[in-house]
């Protein structure tokens, strides 16, 4: 059984939403996210990570027999309709289970401004609905500003990739204090495999990099999740999955990677967050 392997968590934004600067496919259609779940199942993968905020993807996923899968889900901030505690029964209901092995907020900076919505958290972990919690975050400042307000998470996911390394310093600093640590974005949704000729100028000062790197490394893609995956501080690398065969094929990818050379320089948060992207 490959270590590696083991700390591969599978990402499921695209079973209920078409995701990513990349995608071509759109949604994964029902079936083969079956496939794809048995896969996992065959590579001893055991979390999977999704949210209410995922289209349909919980109740896509509750289709299928989650018994062997640790699963990690999101909420939003409440409303009148929609309290955390709605939102947790709802994501219990269409993934039909009865516990969560995570629950996180989608938005941490409301959370840090409503604490109560913590304690509640604490209450679910009280009640055994979950068994960890935490925040799933875009920005280091998101993370400072929670940690300030003495809120100390069990779980946090970042996003972390072989360009974005904004948060390496705080996920070693939690990890000493027992925090589970998730990364997310390993080809920065695709844009790492993008032909350069068809990229906005926007990313003028990526596109250098990414051609160097598509012409010297022979499997990239096995590059650049190794990179993530040798890191001691990280616990489990989010692997965004289309379909079957793009999975599979990314699991073959780890076990004739390259090394990626040395990163010369530190670039721009502004472009290594996808939501800033035209």
């Amino acid at each position: 059984m490959d270590e590696k392997t083991l700390k591969i968590g599978l990402g499921t934004v695209q079973f209920g939403t078409q995701y990513g600067i990349s995608n071509r496919s759109g949604q994964t259609p029902a079936g083969e996210v079956s496939k794809v779940l048995k896969l996992a199942r065959q590579n001893s993968i055991t979390l999977i990570d999704t949210a209410s905020a995922y289209g349909d993807a919980e109740k896509v996923l509750g289709q299928n027999d989650l018994s062997a899968f640790r699963i990690v889900s999101k909420f939003l901030p409440p409303d009148d309709n929609q309290t955390v505690l709605v939102q947790l029964k709802q994501s219990l209901r269409d993934l039909g289970v009865e516990s969560l092995y995570g629950y996180l907020a989608h938005r941490p900076i409301h959370l840090a401004d409503h604490l109560s919505i913590w304690e509640e958290l604490k209450s679910f972990k009280k009640k055994g609905l979950v068994e960890k919690i935490g925040f799933s975050l875009n920005t280091p400042e998101e993370l400072k500003y929670l940690l300030q307000k003495n809120v100390f998470p069990d779980l946090v996911q970042v996003p972390f990739n072989y360009f974005d390394r904004r948060f390496k310093d705080l996920m070693i600093e939690l990890k000493k204090k027992g925090c589970e640590i998730h990364t997310r974005s390993a080809f920065l949704q695709g844009l790492f495999f993008m032909d350069i000729e068809q990229l906005d100028p926007y990313f003028s000062e990526l596109i250098p990099l990414i051609d160097d790197l598509q012409v010297k490394i022979g499997n990239l893609q096995g590059a650049l999740l190794n990179f993530v995956l040798e890191q001691p501080f990280i616990d489990t690398l989010v692997m965004g999955v289309e379909n079957s065969d793009q999975f599979a094929e990314n699991l073959e990818s780890l076990t004739k990677a390259d090394t990626l050379p040395k990163l010369e320089k530190d670039l721009p948060a502004t472009i290594l967050t996808p939501s800033n992207w035209p």
